[in-house]
């Protein structure tokens, strides 16, 4: 089999890469198979500089024809289930009697990693890394996340309060199911804590972690980045009479807008809003 990482010249023979494009795909789409080819085409023409791969090339070329890339819309899934679904993976490891202690912790931090990103769509960027008492912090019993401007990609301060119906779930992940996470570590004070090491956890592991938690649970694989789709999607289902609500969530604003009083209050205000509307739907649906 041909891998675009160690790959050998010779190995690069019309009938291999024949090969490699079948075994392809079988097990991803048209995109990636592309973009393999791409690869190793680049990568052939680096090692081998004096070989023709214009035969790659063409190859190449009728693969960008027939792409497909897929559609994110069938991934997308409205707030309130996300939200539901973190929740019910929260109280399912609370209340099973044969977890472990690290299955425990690991189940509730997954768990809460859904709920919390379904109600306050950040980036994952921001979101991988929020850490206690810096940009995850409670005031006044209320737990938000902070992030300045210069942490964001819009390059405005984005401040947005918890739901309280996180807040009993927050509370004891940081007392009881944190510390398990942790173990004999000293993690300081990043809010993610991996359960291999008890280091914090990367930005690909967390998006992992999220994406494998909503295939199990909602059994769509939803990214974090989508979670900012489902946050847009809901708000323009549920939430018609407040027109600009879906970009006043994901901290989007229109160029002429200047004034940073007036961004944060969007944002606070969205929060707000699609807090609303996520009980709303929880009652009646």
């Amino acid at each position: 089999m041909l891998h675009t990482d160690a790959i050998a010249a010779a190995d690069v023979t019309p009938g291999n890469v024949e090969s490699y494009i079948a075994e392809l795909k079988e097990r991803v789409g048209s995109v990636t198979v592309y973009g393999s080819i791409y690869k190793l085409r680049r990568a052939s023409q680096l090692i081998a500089p004096d070989r023709d791969f214009a035969w790659l090339a063409e190859i190449e070329k009728d693969l960008a024809l027939v792409m497909q890339p897929r559609s994110k819309f069938d991934r997308s899934v409205l707030t309130e289930v996300l939200v539901e679904a973190g929740l019910t993976l929260i109280h399912e490891a609370e209340t099973a009697p044969r977890l472990s202690g690290l299955a425990r912790a690991r189940q509730v931090r997954n768990g809460l990693m859904v709920a919390l990103l379904g109600l306050c769509s950040i980036r994952l960027k921001n979101f991988a890394a929020l850490e206690i008492g810096r940009s995850f912090v409670e005031i006044k019993g209320k737990w938000w996340i902070v992030l300045r401007a210069s942490e964001t990609k819009e390059n405005r301060a984005d401040e947005r309060p918890v739901d309280d119906m996180l807040k009993p779930a927050i509370d004891r992940y940081l007392t009881e199911y944190r510390p398990v996470l942790a173990g004999a570590n000293n993690p300081l004070a990043a809010l993610w804590l991996s359960s291999n090491d008890g280091a914090p956890m990367s930005y690909s592991g967390v998006e992992q972690v999220i994406k494998t938690t909503t295939l199990s649970t909602v059994g769509v694989g939803v990214s974090p980045h989508l979670f900012r789709t489902s946050a847009a999607s809901t708000a323009a289902t549920r939430g018609g009479d407040n027109p600009h609500l879906a970009s006043a969530l994901l901290n989007h604003t229109h160029s002429a807008v200047t004034n940073a009083h007036y961004n944060r209050a969007s944002s606070l205000s969205a929060a707000e809003n699609l807090r609303q509307i996520i009980r709303q739907y929880q009652k009646t649906d």
